[in-house]
């Protein structure tokens, strides 16, 4: 097949979009930011796409809650175009705010922007500590059906938000996400253990999948590690790989093997 083709969504507001673009160019992608007023005026562009990302950063000032705003323009102007996009087989991964614009418009947990039940069985609330976190943190893969990272690696990526708080509606639905294989990416310590969780989520919870595995809303940015140097400690220790790599480049084997 021709080289697979990524859209970067953008919005007023959204700050690694550049990064997040280099990232799926030195997977191989052919990648293209794109402003959502573009994609609005022309839904059929996700046409041309085969991978679609919405990056970090905070849209339209994370106004009435993060990603809020964005998801809205989803669930009322795009919900036709982006449930077909899910259901042609294509990716999607949602990073920070991009993952709270995923859970707010309901293309997670489940896999279909849908305004009657988005953001009603999971959210992303405000850390415990009611402060910013950005710091280094460790996570490993806890998903055999998600595309983007193998079941049981264990990675290092940073994080910064605020408001990254999994939490779900009840038991149940934690349940129904653990049973279905769709809880993608855990908070551990260095050794891989559990602890190290930055911000309460009910069990450590750092990335879901939807019940496809195809797309994936994770708060850990994986567009800031695609270089050994991007590593603070780099200098210090023997860093093998770039962690983040992993999420995009995962992604494009996928996509040339389908």
């Amino acid at each position: 097949m021709s080289t697979p083709k990524a859209l970067v969504l953008r919005a007023a507001g959204t700050n690694c979009d550049r990064e997040t673009q280099y990232a799926l160019q030195q997977a191989g992608f052919e990648a293209d930011r794109v402003h959502v007023f573009r994609v609005m005026e022309n839904p059929s562009l996700l046409d041309e796409y085969q991978f679609l990302v919405i990056p970090g950063g905070f849209s339209y000032g994370d106004d009435v809650a993060a990603g809020k705003i964005l998801a809205n323009q989803m669930l009322h102007r795009l919900a036709e175009p982006l449930n077909k996009f899910v259901d042609d087989g294509k990716l999607m991964l949602g990073i920070c705010n991009g993952f709270q614009v995923l859970i707010k418009s309901g293309l997670l947990p489940w896999g279909k922007v849908d305004s009657e039940t988005a953001g009603c069985d999971a959210t992303l609330g405000w850390n415990d500590s009611g402060m910013f976190v950005d710091k280094w943190i460790h996570l490993r893969g806890g998903s055999g059906k998600c595309v983007f990272l193998p079941d049981d690696e264990v990675i290092a990526l940073p994080i910064a938000h605020g408001e990254g708080k999994f939490v779900t509606a009840d038991a149940e639905i934690l349940d129904r996400l653990r049973s279905a294989d769709q809880v993608a990416l855990r908070y551990v310590d260095e050794s891989g253990q559990p602890g190290g969780n930055p911000n309460g989520s009910v069990d450590d919870i750092a990335g879901i999948c939807d019940p496809t595995g195809r797309v994936m809303g994770l708060m850990p940015h994986p567009e800031r590690f695609v270089e050994i140097t991007h590593h603070p400690q780099w200098t210090r220790k023997e860093i093998r790989r770039a962690d983040g790599r992993l999420f995009f480049e995962n992604a494009f084997r996928h996509l040339c093997s389908a």
